[in-house]
């Protein structure tokens, strides 16, 4: 995986213990992270468009794919955003960590802050 602006916010190491659990072979594990680095990427940078005005997108877009590690994205981001965009991407992540971890261990995924509705 390339790096990224946000990689420094990650945090997979359960799901790192996770995938080496079932995991048998190198070519597995491999499989296994080039999977888990494209659901991040796609959830980071959905999470951001959706927070950042749509006026930003294009903008914002032009600066990623010009240096996608450059870190000042964050302020730039935040700048526009008027948010903790490091926070957010945290969030994020953590919920999607939890939805592989249940996913890798095979269960239904459910979100932690969904309980049963009393009616």
């Amino acid at each position: 995986m390339s790096k990224l602006f946000f990689d420094r916010l990650l945090s997979l190491e359960e799901v790192e213990k996770e995938i080496n659990k079932v995991t048998s072979t190198k070519e597995e594990k491999d499989e296994l992270w080039a999977i888990v680095d494209e659901i991040v990427h796609h959830r980071v940078l959905g999470c951001v468009l959706e927070k950042l005005p749509k006026k930003d997108h294009t903008e914002f877009l032009e600066k990623f794919h010009e240096a996608p590690y450059d870190e000042g994205l964050i302020t730039y981001l935040t700048e526009k955003i008027g948010e903790n965009i490091e926070e957010i991407i945290r969030q994020e992540i953590g919920g999607l960590a939890f939805e592989l971890l249940a996913e890798i261990r095979g269960k239904e995924t459910e979100k932690p802050d969904s309980q049963s509705e009393k009616k």
